[in-house]
């Protein structure tokens, strides 16, 4: 059982940038694929990135592609998600999420993903 702990959420104005922490329990950390969604208020969750082992390996929403970007620290099993260039529509609680699967293949769906977090809230004000 992979335990997942997010941190960073906050309150931000437009045009700000936060960073988003998530730390995985499991040593075998590696061996996931590794994603980040969000859920605003009366929204359904949906996919914002996701990063395989390797570093080029990443797949982003359209709506955050060029402002946001996915890391993972293999060693602290930690994954990121800085966030640049926020936006009111950003506002939304975000999940870190663990795909057993594989360590390569990245999905937008959530069915894919096996282990979740808490969440962490991210407010942007316009």
């Amino acid at each position: 059982q992979v335990q997942l702990v997010e941190s960073g959420g906050g309150l931000v104005q437009a045009g700000g940038s936060l960073r988003l922490s998530c730390a995985a329990s499991d040593r075998t950390f590696s061996s996931y694929a590794m994603g980040w969604f969000r859920q605003a208020p009366g929204k359904e969750r949906e996919f914002v990135a996701a990063r395989g082992w390797s570093v080029g390996n990443t797949y982003y929403a359209d709506s955050v592609r060029g402002r946001f970007t996915i890391s993972r620290d293999n060693v602290q099993n930690t994954v990121y998600l800085q966030m640049n260039s926020l936006k009111p529509e950003d506002t939304a609680v975000y999940y870190c999420a663990a795909a057993a699967r594989s360590s390569w293949y990245l999905s937008p769906a959530r069915y894919e993903y096996d282990y979740w977090g808490q969440g962490t809230q991210v407010t942007v004000s316009s």
